[in-house]
Formats: structure tokens, C-alpha cells, sequence
């Protein structure tokens, strides 16, 4: 019987860093492969780090991580929803693409669909074609049952959730109940691999971000002594509704439970880079911070009766970005932090405008790891590297980025500083001028025809690519 992996108080975390790294790594006599650290913070939006514009939470660490390497300005996440936003982050393939065009929307406890392993090629598995050992701690949410867990597309361990940590049954919503009126959603499972070894509740959820770090610690001290490059895949928890956190964290934030998860994560982060650092692999490690979709904005009535304050949303809180989570519309649904550190390689210090997307971190770790980026299917991530190594005159690979709706069409177009939207209460697209209205706030669509009519026509060639599976050509 598999043993029951225990909750850890939060009083060993301190010990992380020390604990695993009392020894000097191997030396290797050939060039070692760079390690990769992929931290996906979950409905963070584009404002909510400090180096972002916050005032009200405090991100010392990220920030601090930005100041060592890069910062991105206009970093898209493929869709304005976790699940087609992760599948495109690990296929390098719009959703609407994934399953051979069936595509994924959101997946919930009685979901019978995921991302289906022989019609998807994931990063992870070129990277272990590559040597890489490979690991996922935190949410998954593109599949439960057996046949979509992550061991089934690359990851050498997977300890986490499936789903989001308020898919549990006090949800009581349009998807958590039968006809009959059963419960569908069972108690929230930690699994390791393909087995649940605790079935959790609301204090257990808000313990697990200590365990998820320190087995994270543990996977790459393990990584780094037996002389492998890995992949790691640390996708927390906490910015999600519910917004639990460890107990003794809460309250430092000036912006509610929400603040205080996001200033968790970001002591999260601290800990995993002072760990790499510890290792003496920081040089050769490159990091990297996005989130996958923007903030909630909306207050939800049901979250908070299941929640209480842990369930939250404050609508007046001030945001650059016009909107939120999910909608692929406005960029405060789809535009969010990037971050990216790798000391040998990437200017300290350094901040860009250009234009990338998601999808591209597949290309971007598949060419820095030596994999070869599939042929035989249409990627839609483009070589960044020009842009993150600094090299002069450095462009943005995409014409555009499109915002599609995870099954269907594109509901937005990012063309050099215009943002063309396709709002469904509209007649017609609305056009935004990002350099001097980054809120959305003022259609300048009548004034400016002929743009209009430029990105109507490639949402179109967009739209057409994706259905008939042919790669978006502008």
C-alpha cells in the first residue's frame, strides 16, 4: 500500500534550504544542459506584483528576480481560463487546436475529457528525449482520470491537485450537482502520480503550499546530485479561490486574502531561487514566471458563501488592464507578468515591449534544452530568444496574438500597439490604442478604418488556419 504522504507544519520550512544542500554537486566534464524552473502563478494579474505597478502587495522576491534577469511588458497568456491557457503553455498550440481540433474549455470533477496524449506532442517529453528528469508540483486541471495525468505527457513526478482547490464539494453550482441532485465533486485529492494518498479539506488545502515547496527543494537537490538537468513545473495554488494560505502568513497583506496569497507565492519563489543558489546551479538555471490567465474581478456570492473572506473579491480594487479572468477580450483577462532569469545568458536589469505569447515558452525550452520542435503538427510558438539574450534589434516573431476562445473563435487581435476586440454586445469591433490607452477605455475604431479592416482580415486567416489545421500565416 502506497504510503500517505504527510502534511508538513510550517515550521520546517525554514530548514528547506539547508536540509538538501549540505553537499557540492557533482562536477560534469562535458556542458550540462540548462536546468529549468517554470513557476506558473495562477489568476495573478498583469498588476499585481509590485514590479508591476502594486501598491497594495508586495512582491519583494519576484521583484528582486526581475532586477537579476528580465521583465516583460506584453506577455500574453493564450486564454482568459486555466485550462486551455495551461494546455497551450505546454503544447505550444492554440486551444481551440489541442485533441485535433476539439479543443479544451475549463475541466471540472465530472469532466471526462483531457489532453489527450496520442494526439498531443508536450514540452515535457522532448525535454526527457533530451535527458531532462522532470517534475510537476502544484494544480494540473487538464484531466483527472488516469489517461491525462501529467505521467502520461512527460513528468517524471507529478504531487498536486488535479483541479482547483474550489472544485470541492461545498461547491454547489451549475457543474456540481446531478439532476438528481447529488453532489457530484468529491473532496479535493492530493495525488502523487496517479494516486490520491489523502482526500483534502479546507485545512489541508491550506497546508499544501508548504509541502509542494518542499518536495519541489527535494526533486531538484535529487536532480542536481545525480548530475541531470531538469524541468520543473511549480504551479501553485493559493492565488486561487479559495485563498488559503499557511497558517501564521495570513494578514501581512494590504490588499485581503487575495494579497496575502500572492505575497505567499512570492516567498515561495524566494525560497526556491535561494535554494538553486545554495546549489551553485543558479548560472546555469533559467527561471521563469507567468501567470496563466488575469485576476478575478467580479464578485462571487457562492465563493464567498463557501469561503468566507477566503473567497473574496474586492471590485473596486484599482487595475491597469481593462477586465479579468474569463474572457479573452479585454487584456485584463489575458496579459500578465512575465519574468525571466538565467544569469549567464539574459541582461540584468533588462525589460522588454515586444509582443510574445505563451505558447512560445515551448519553443523557447525546446531550442535551449537541443530538442527539435515538431514538424509533422502546427506549433504556434515562435523563437523568443532573440528577444530575452538581448540581441540588437530584436523583434517580436508574431505578426499578432490572438485571443481565442478556448473551443471556438478569436475574440481579440495584438497588432504592433492596436487591440482589436470582437465584443458579442457589439455590431462592431471595437480598436484600442495600447500606447496611450493601456485601460481599453476609449474605441478609436471610426477614426482608424483602415487598421480595422487589417486586423479583421487576419482574425480571419486565424480563425480559418485553426479550423482547417494550417498554420496562421498574416
Amino acid at each position: 500500500m502506497k504510503r500517505i504522504i504527510q502534511l508538513l507544519p510550517c515550521a520546517l520550512l525554514g530548514v528547506t534550504s539547508t536540509a538538501f544542500a549540505q553537499t557540492t554537486p557533482k562536477e560534469s566534464k562535458t556542458p550540462k544542459k540548462p536546468n529549468i524552473l517554470h513557476i506558473i502563478l495562477d489568476d495573478v494579474g498583469y498588476d499585481d506584483l509590485s514590479c508591476y505597478g502594486s501598491k497594495d502587495i508586495k512582491t519583494p522576491y519576484m521583484d528582486a528576480l526581475a532586477q537579476a534577469g528580465m521583465r516583460l511588458t506584453d506577455f500574453y497568456a493564450p486564454h482568459g481560463t486555466s485550462t486551455p491557457s495551461r494546455a497551450t503553455t505546454l503544447t505550444g498550440r492554440y486551444a481551440p487546436r489541442v485533441n485535433k481540433g476539439k479543443g479544451l474549455s475549463v475541466l471540472f470533477p465530472s469532466s471526462t475529457t483531457g489532453l489527450e496524449d496520442e494526439m498531443e506532442v508536450t514540452i515535457t517529453e522532448l525535454l526527457k528525449e533530451q535527458g531532462y528528469t522532470t517534475a510537476l508540483f502544484g494544480k494540473w486541471h487538464l484531466g483527472h482520470l488516469p489517461q491525462f495525468l501529467p505521467y502520461v505527457h512527460g513528468f517524471d513526478r507529478f504531487l498536486g491537485i488535479p483541479y482547483p482547490n474550489d472544485h470541492g464539494p461545498e461547491r454547489i453550482g451549475a457543474t456540481g450537482v446531478r439532476g438528481d441532485g447529488s453532489i457530484v465533486h468529491p473532496p479535493i485529492p492530493l495525488m502523487d502520480q496517479a494516486q490520491i494518498v489523502k482526500e483534502c479539506d479546507n485545512n489541508d488545502i491550506a497546508e499544501l503550499p508548504h509541502l509542494f515547496i518542499r518536495e519541489t527543494c527535494k526533486f531538484i537537490n535529487k536532480a542536481v546530485r545525480a548530475d541531470k538537468p531538469f524541468y520543473v513545473q511549480y504551479s501553485n495554488i493559493e492565488t486561487h479561490t479559495p485563498y488559503f494560505i499557511p497558517r501564521g502568513f495570513e494578514g501581512k497583506s494590504e490588499a485581503g486574502a487575495f494579497g496575502d496569497a500572492v505575497e505567499y507565492a512570492d516567498m515561495s519563489v524566494g525560497i526556491l531561487v535561494d535554494f538553486i543558489k545554495k546549489l551553485k546551479v543558479d548560472d546555469n538555471t533559467i527561471i521563469v514566471i507567468t501567470s496563466d490567465n488575469g485576476p478575478l474581478v467580479h464578485k462571487d456570492q457562492e465563493l464567498e458563501r463557501c469561503y468566507g473572506r477566503f473567497g473574496e473579491t474586492d471590485p473596486t480594487r484599482k487595475h491597469l488592464l481593462r477586465g479579468g479572468k474569463y474572457q479573452e477580450m479585454y487584456d485584463g483577462g489575458i496579459r500578465v507578468p512575465f519574468i525571466v532569469s538565467w544569469p549567464s545568458k539574459i541582461t540584468a536589469g533588462s525589460t522588454s515591449a515586444e509582443v510574445i505569447g505563451a505558447m512560445d515558452l515551448f519553443n523557447l525550452f525546446a531550442d535551449i534544452s537541443g530538442a527539435t520542435i515538431p514538424t509533422d503538427i502546427v506549433i504556434d510558438g515562435k523563437d523568443i530568444r532573440p528577444i530575452l539574450f538581448g540581441e540588437k534589434g530584436a523583434k517580436s516573431p508574431h505578426k499578432a496574438i490572438f485571443g481565442f476562445r478556448p473551443q471556438g473563435k478569436v475574440q481579440s487581435v495584438r497588432y504592433e500597439n492596436w487591440k482589436l476586440v470582437f465584443n458579442n454586445k457589439d455590431k462592431a469591433p471595437s480598436l484600442y490604442n495600447l500606447t496611450n490607452d493601456l485601460g481599453e477605455k476609449n474605441n478609436v475604431a471610426a477614426a482608424n478604418k483602415k487598421i480595422v479592416d487589417k486586423m479583421v482580415e487576419m482574425s480571419v486567416k486565424a480563425n480559418n488556419a485553426v479550423k482547417e489545421g494550417l498554420p496562421i500565416e498574416l
